[in-house]
């Protein structure tokens, strides 16, 4: 069968990955190439940024809809703030604990390898997520603590 949409990523199976139409694109290849982890010629303090940016942003939300204080009107912002500030805190010790225990130091690397695979690359990695992932966290929790100040500030603006 010649045909087959699944099967061994460049025809060997012994890679252990497989190949399809999405997973082999080169739209899919282009955009994960994007991401920060990926992206190349960012020092590890900016991936680890722009990734606790994101991650802390969007952690506050879900707790705000779903969580224990949703229904308790002082509160609901304020619980999804400390939630993604623990979940933060969480993320930045599995983190450190990996970057300790799984990587090399730079003096002990080779010669070329790239920053985030050592263990001071990934330790500025982690820095870098702890700052962005409360700085998003907060701006999360402000922008919904804050909703209708922001919406009358903007409406005011349109509706000149």
């Amino acid at each position: 069968m010649t045909n087959q949409v699944v099967g061994p990523y460049q025809g060997n199976p012994e890679l252990g990955h497989l190949s399809t139409p999405i997973s082999d694109s080169a739209f899919v290849r282009t955009f994960i190439s994007w991401l920060p982890a990926y992206r190349k010629g960012m020092a590890p303090i900016t991936r680890g940024l722009e990734i606790g940016l994101a991650h802390g942003y969007f952690l506050v939300g879900p707790e705000v809809v779903v969580g224990a204080l949703r229904d308790f009107d002082a509160a609901p912002y304020l619980g999804g703030l400390v939630t993604a500030i623990a979940i933060v805190l969480l993320g930045t010790a599995g983190m450190g604990a990996h970057g300790l225990v799984s990587l090399k130091p730079a003096a002990e690397s080779e010669p070329g390898t790239d920053t985030l695979k050592t263990a001071e690359g990934w330790s500025e990695m982690t820095a870098g997520f702890f700052i962005g992932g409360m700085s998003g966290a907060y701006m999360a929790y402000f922008l919904l603590a804050h909703f209708e100040e922001i919406n009358a500030i903007f409406r005011g603006f349109v509706n000149n």
